[in-house]
């Protein structure tokens, strides 16, 4: 039995639901041919940072030190100092050449921090050649004194204003910290959001108590930070006219077969790639293919969101219901 790995993400067209997420693999043409010849079906930049042109000196260690107000994927894309790109121009130029590089379409990531520079930005990046533009959005409420309401305006009115401006499909990377997730998923979508990508890994600052100072490390993503998103994908599947991927936690081919069958439109990936390498693309294909065979199904459309809460006879398993069984039941080791 053949499947069908097609799959629509942000309204194109994609060969299969495996998308390679912003990560510094994709700055790299080469990267990106044997990307797409491993299976990939698209490819997010990595993030153009609003900062870099409005400080073409900044110290790269400055930077790094925000901590807090930073996450995963920002903390990967920062160059060497000498490779430091302080004109836009730069950033273009490799949209233009991966644009060249490969067939698969290409998303630019913006992460800005006002409004005209979003908008500015954007129209940049669609002249340039991308196919879609992602924004990657996380404000860090630190302001004790600023109330929820006014946070999610400043989302709201980024989305709208950078919709305004381009004609290419927009997806908005957010994290899970909202009170009402899905409510703001809804409203995102109104704004103008074509997709949404679930969801941010946020960088959390440590103490080092050598030096006695605040730092900062990445980690690479584990399988077990997929859960938090099957629970929301499976909550939004249908309910925001919006396409959905799901990044963070897939490192095999069971974990995006979960994240569709949550109803997911793609998987994002990277963190596998560094463990395995970038043919590791195809790997996870070949085991989606297999589970897919298995499980009889035919094509990624006829599995996408079957076991979402609106296809699941007890939505309850997405909801409290699910918490207190979970703890209720649970026994814990002997000891």
């Amino acid at each position: 039995m053949s499947v069908d790995l097609s799959t629509k993400y942000l309204g194109l067209q994609l060969s299969s639901p495996l998308v390679i997420a912003a990560c510094p693999l994709t700055r790299d043409p080469e990267n990106l041919r044997r990307l797409e010849a491993a299976g990939a079906a698209a490819a997010v930049l990595p993030s153009l940072f609003e900062e870099q042109f409005e400080h073409d000196e900044v110290e790269l260690s400055g930077v790094q030190d925000m901590g807090t107000e930073s996450f995963a994927e920002s903390l990967t894309y920062f160059p060497e100092p000498a490779d430091y790109h302080s004109e836009p121009e730069s950033y273009l130029d490799d949209i233009g050449a991966a644009k060249r590089a490969v067939s698969m379409p290409i998303i630019a990531s913006l992460n800005g921090t006002s409004t005209g520079g979003w908008v500015h930005y954007a129209k940049q990046m669609q002249e340039a050649g991308a196919d879609a533009v992602e924004l990657n959005i996380s404000f860090i409420a630190a302001d004790i004194d600023v109330p929820g309401q006014e946070i999610e305006k400043q989302y709201l009115d980024l989305i709208a204003a950078v919709k305004q401006s381009v004609s290419i499909p927009l997806a908005v990377k957010i994290d899970p910290s909202f009170s009402s997730l899905g409510n703001m998923a809804k409203r995102m979508a109104e704004a103008g959001a074509d997709g949404l990508v679930l969801f941010n890994r946020l960088v959390q600052p440590d103490f080092d108590l050598d030096e006695m100072e605040v730092s900062t490390a990445l980690a690479l993503s584990t399988p077990d930070e997929l859960a938090t998103r099957l629970r929301w994908i499976a909550i939004l599947h249908k309910r925001v006219a919006a396409s959905i991927a799901a990044t963070g936690g897939i490192h095999c081919g069971s974990g995006l077969l979960k994240a569709l069958l949550a109803g997911a439109d793609v998987g994002m990936v990277a963190s596998s790639l560094y463990k395995h390498g970038v043919e590791y693309v195809e790997t996870i294909l070949g085991e989606l293919r297999d589970l897919m065979e298995q499980k009889e199904y035919e094509s990624v459309e006829q599995l996408k969101g079957s076991m979402s809460r609106e296809n699941c006879p007890n939505p309850s398993a997405f909801a409290r219901g699910n918490y207190m069984k979970a703890l209720t039941s649970f026994v814990g080791p002997t000891v």
